[in-house]
């Protein structure tokens, strides 16, 4: 990326990706074990970052990661990403799972949502400057500002200790 940082939209780097879950990704009564579902939150918040920035991204935190509903083996589970909030080279990314089971006519439930903030890095693995997130409604402005004053009291956080 050059140096002039440009905007994106939220919508330039949504993403959706599905999958459905095996028996060698749960336990024996068939739940699929949230260790698997986090690293799937995680690959799909890693894609809509580096849909932002174009570069490689590491995660920093997740946060708010709360369960709802339990998944099980042979569902489908789709996670929806997208960017909430972004820094100089922090991005906040939420991530809400689906769950559906398809061999029932009925619409997906979210079964867990989070928040995954992913820190773009250089080629020598440096913290860099990120395009600034161009918030288009309401809703995006309000999201960001919530989510921008959580990103700066838990980095207050970090810098106590």
């Amino acid at each position: 990326m050059d140096k002039k940082v440009e905007s994106k939209t939220v919508g330039y780097s949504r993403t959706v990706m599905s999958r459905i879950m095996l028996p060698s990704e749960a336990n024996p009564a068939g739940n699929v074990h949230g260790g698997e579902i986090m690293k799937f939150m995680d690959t799909t918040a890693f894609v809509a970052a580096v849909k932002h920035c174009r570069t490689n991204v590491v995660t920093a935190r997740v946060d708010e990661l709360e369960f709802y509903l339990p998944i099980l083996v042979g569902q489908l589970v789709t996670c929806r990403a997208r960017l909430v909030f972004v820094g100089k080279s922090s991005m906040e990314v939420a991530v809400q799972v689906q769950v559906e089971d398809l061999k029932i006519d009925k619409p997906p439930k979210t079964a867990l949502t989070a928040y995954f903030t992913m820190v773009a890095l250089d080629d020598n693995c440096n913290p860099c400057r990120v395009p600034r997130l161009e918030l288009r409604s309401p809703e995006e402005e309000a999201l960001f500002k919530k989510r921008e004053k959580i990103y700066l009291a838990n980095k207050g956080k970090r810098k106590s200790n």
